[in-house]
């Protein structure tokens, strides 16, 4: 969601310029044609680079974490991305509705990890195994699953194969499943942290009321 504000906030920032540019090349200059129309996409998109450059600088001071480490990070949200669109190409091919439901249930957990780890690039830390086994678990055994379910031949030891695969499948679920719990562990934290200080601040004006009425009475008296 961050990074999506930020994509528009940088094109409404650059688009004003690159218009300005466009007026001062037509009336401030003796430029040629192609130049004059040339040069404002210039101006807009390095205005793009230069605001999205300064939005990097600003989240990583916020996040205190070094350009290299971001953008390792962001190497591995591509990778990760480039894996899920690979899950996501095995729809047609599974056949029965529990693979299909498997399948679903993965991709759903991992595209909502890997939005947390865009918004958050911190919490990476928090879910490694996703990136480095998790992930790819989920994608080699449904590439696998789908080979077998559709293979001719329907013997016992396809058959044993095939239900090894989803009870496998299952587990690596579960794997996920506990991976998104983690990355959001520190959101939950900070969401009791922040109820607690509401009862806390509520319980205390409770009592300040009750202390100043019974204050009042006591005058009244």
């Amino acid at each position: 969601m961050k990074n999506i504000r930020n994509f528009f906030k940088r094109h409404l920032i650059a688009a004003p310029i690159g218009f300005g540019s466009f007026l001062f090349f037509i009336f401030g200059t003796s430029l040629t044609f192609l130049p004059t129309i040339a040069l404002p996409f210039v101006v807009y998109f390095g205005s793009i680079f230069v605001i999205k450059q300064y939005q990097i600088s600003t989240n990583l001071k916020q996040l205190g974490m070094p350009r290299s480490e971001y953008n390792y990070i962001r190497q591995q949200l591509k990778s990760a991305q480039v894996k899920l669109k690979r899950l996501n190409s095995y729809y047609g091919k599974v056949r029965s509705v529990q693979a299909f439901r498997q399948l679903h249930e993965m991709n759903t957990l991992s595209r909502r990890i890997i939005g947390i780890i865009k918004d958050n690039p911190k919490k990476f830390y928090h879910v490694e195994n996703f990136f480095y086994a998790h992930l790819d678990s989920a994608v080699e055994l449904t590439s696998k699953y789908s080979i077998l379910v559709n293979q001719p031949l329907k013997d016992k030891e396809i058959q044993i194969a095939l239900q090894n695969t989803r009870e496998t499948l299952t587990h690596v679920n579960e794997q996920l499943e506990q991976d998104l719990r983690s990355a959001l562990t520190s959101d939950i934290e900070t969401l009791r942290m922040e109820i607690d200080f509401v009862d806390i601040s509520r319980n205390k004006d409770k009592q300040l009321l009750e202390m100043k009425g019974e204050t009042d009475h006591d005058r009244n008296e």
